[in-house]
């Protein structure tokens, strides 16, 4: 089996899983995922096989739906490239990427060791920013039934994993939280520049939000 055949068979493989959720974290954030990091992944002139293949499997057992577990991910992953016969160098840059790519805190450290990995890491965040994460936020919020917003719940920035995966802010809350922070954790250059006009976005969308909140607009 070549590589362009390999990554049609995990598109999908992951299409027929995520297919139909309704949190954020559904196909079409995989789909763009991956054509972020194959836009980013030739402008940096990495190996885009292992983007393609990380971008893909990157959600395919999110720790955020498996009681904060960091290993089912790779192992699901593993499991499917083994069974495609990958090699095992590619498999191992892979799962250490799905390890590593999630957001876990403002004070947590980015452990991300490989170009592919900082690109598809890239990737992820960019799709939780400006119009399409703002979207994502409320559907995972409403998922978990959290408040739109409390204005007597202050935002945390977290020091660790344990205290971001514990949090149970509001959907409001998470633009301090994380979604803000992204422009400035980018890792590529191409992914910067995408990212400061979701930024501003974001930042225009709260302006009206809380205008409105308080019955100004």
């Amino acid at each position: 089996m070549n590589n362009e055949q390999i990554i049609a068979q995990t598109a999908e493989h992951i299409r027929l899983k995520l297919e139909g959720e309704g949190s954020g974290h559904d196909w079409w954030h995989v789909y763009r995922v991956w054509k972020n990091a194959i836009h980013i992944g030739k402008q940096e002139k990495a190996d885009l096989f292992v983007v393609e293949l990380a971008a893909l499997l990157h959600d395919i057992a999110d720790w955020k739906f498996h009681n904060g577990n960091e290993d089912i991910g790779p192992q699901l992953a593993r499991e499917w490239l083994e069974a495609l016969s990958v090699e095992e160098s590619i498999i191992a840059h892979v799962c250490r990427i799905i390890r590593a790519i999630s957001f876990k805190g403002a004070g947590v450290k980015n452990t991300m060791d490989s170009t592919e990995g900082l690109i598809v890491q890239d990737a992820d965040r960019l799709d939780a920013m400006g119009a399409i994460g703002i979207a994502r936020t409320f559907a995972y919020g409403g998922s978990k039934h959290r408040e739109m917003y409390n204005p007597t719940v202050n935002p945390q920035l977290h020091a660790s994993f344990e205290q971001y995966k514990n949090s149970e802010g509001t959907t409001i809350n998470h633009f301090y939280e994380k979604l803000l922070l992204l422009k400035d954790l980018m890792n590529t250059p191409t992914a910067r520049k995408i990212a400061e006009g979701r930024h501003k976005y974001m930042q225009e969308f709260l302006q009206q939000f809380f205008l409105e909140w308080e019955g100004k607009e």
